[in-house]
């Protein structure tokens, strides 16, 4: 798929290569879309790959003294949901990131990868859209600053340049006067792309709207607002009928198209139908986080952190060298392929499954530096230096993992192709949370998928191996 993978020990060298290698490279952060447009034939004249996942500092997110909140390039879905500053002064960024993929997707895809794949069903742009985010982009040539609004051109189409880099994303977080709240319709409650998003930020004084920003997101080439919308409920009260005119306003600022998820005509109703959900929701000052207070991460007791790395670059030949299960491994083949193809086909470890090779069905889990995360996304090279724990090394020298043995013992084993990686998201949840109850269960293995059953056995056998001493 690609021919080399470099990893830059600064922000300075990865610029420089960009610049050296312009329209050949493609940065990495979580791969998590970049893999499969490499998979599928979409990226031809990406040869080498610029893994940055490992430099220091620009996985942080901070508030300024002025109120402006930043996140790094590598900031992930996953940081955004557990963050306090987000979950303080943006909640409807960490509703949107609590609502994509799974956790093994939300433990590597990044923010910045999300804004730059610029898919209009992407659900972290339709938030940043309404706090009215700037990006700010760096080269060798320097740095300019984009608002988020000016950033797209079409469909998966930005203003990026071939040698830039996104270095922050910034916004004002919201305060005492102002709400927010996202909603995301999908047709299923987990690993699903949006059919319709919105986000609304409300300025108030006193009953009155004095500023309102209503993006939609799956209704046109690119995130739009609700211009009509926004400028109709300025200096209105949120009575129910100027609700209702708000919910006509938006859904004539809709331009849908149809498509696979559903038609047009249900989007432009459905985006009615959510304006109004909302701003009820505003109105009536119900708009409470809607993500757990401790949310499952399938990151562990602690946030892992990233190993000092001082650059690498590989290509054929140029060797890999990891710890697998406890046990140093040293691969001389297999730089252009994903870990799980580096795990099966040259360590020998067939335990980790391919099912889909898309990050859908968690069949690769693995561990990546104590994160539990799809292994069919990322890139081989980036176990150079790193930590992995595959099925293979979940049991102890003399017995099994409680889980392992739970899955026995309640029968939660059918064709079996699925149980490693039901078992590694599984185990996880225990070092995360000893004790969870059903509902977060659900929650860590909302990114497996079981073809056989109808996951009550694999739930009741979760819930059997957390009443047992880990």
């Amino acid at each position: 798929m690609w021919k080399a993978t470099i990893a830059p020990a600064s922000i300075e060298e990865t610029l420089q290569t960009l610049q050296t290698l312009q329209g050949k490279a493609r940065v990495v952060a979580g791969a998590t879309d970049l893999l499969l447009e490499l998979e599928r034939g979409l990226r031809p004249n990406t040869q080498t790959l610029i893994d940055i996942t490992r430099l220091p500092g620009l996985g942080e997110i901070t508030r300024d003294e002025d109120g402006v909140i930043h996140l790094g390039p590598l900031v992930t879905h996953n940081q955004c949901v557990a963050s306090p500053i987000i979950r303080q002064f943006a909640p409807l960024l960490a509703e949107a990131c609590w609502e994509v993929g799974s956790p093994q997707i939300r433990n590597r895809a990044t923010i910045a990868g999300n804004l730059i794949t610029a898919s209009p069903a992407n659900d972290s742009i339709t938030p940043l859209m309404a706090l009215n985010a700037e990006v700010m982009l760096a080269s060798t040539h320097g740095e300019r600053i984009v608002r988020l609004e000016e950033f797209y051109t079409g469909v998966r189409k930005t203003v990026m340049q071939e040698d830039e880099l996104l270095v922050d994303i910034r916004f004002k977080g919201l305060d005492d006067m102002q709400q927010g709240t996202f909603i995301k319709l999908a047709l299923r409650r987990a690993q699903a792309i949006s059919v319709v998003n919105i986000a609304i930020v409300l300025t108030r004084s006193g009953s009155s709207v004095k500023q309102a920003f209503i993006t939609l997101g799956a209704v046109a080439p690119t995130i739009i607002h609700a211009v009509h919308a926004e400028q109709f409920l300025v200096g209105k009260e949120l009575t129910e009928d100027s609700i209702r005119q708000a919910g006509e306003l938006a859904a004539s600022d809709a331009r849908p198209i149809d498509d696979l998820r559903g038609s047009a005509n249900y989007r432009r109703e459905m985006v009615r139908v959510l304006t109004r959900r909302g701003l009820s929701q505003l109105a009536g000052n119900r708009n409470s986080l809607r993500v757990p207070p401790a949310p499952v991460l399938l990151i562990g007791r602690e946030v892992p952190q990233a190993h000092p790395f001082h650059g690498a670059k590989h290509d054929s030949g140029q060797e890999i060298r990891t710890t697998i299960n406890g046990k140093e491994r040293v691969f001389n083949s297999g730089q252009d392929k994903t870990l799980l193809q580096l795990l099966r086909d040259e360590g020998g470890l067939t335990g980790t499954k391919e099912g889909c090779a898309e990050g859908e069905c968690g069949a690769c889990t693995v561990f990546l530096d104590g994160a539990a995360v799809m292994s069919c996304l990322v890139p081989a090279p980036r176990a150079h230096g790193a930590e992995i724990v595959t099925i293979e090394g979940l049991a102890g020298q003399d017995a099994l993992h409680p889980v392992q043995q739970a899955f026995i013992d309640d029968g939660a084993v059918q064709c079996g192709y699925c149980t490693p990686g039901f078992l590694m998201s599984a185990a996880k949840l225990l070092e995360e949370k000893p004790s969870p109850s059903r509902k977060e269960i659900e929650q860590a293995i909302t990114g497996n998928l079981c073809r056989c059953t109808g996951y009550y056995k694999i739930i009741e056998a979760i819930e059997t191996a957390s009443k047992k001493e880990l």
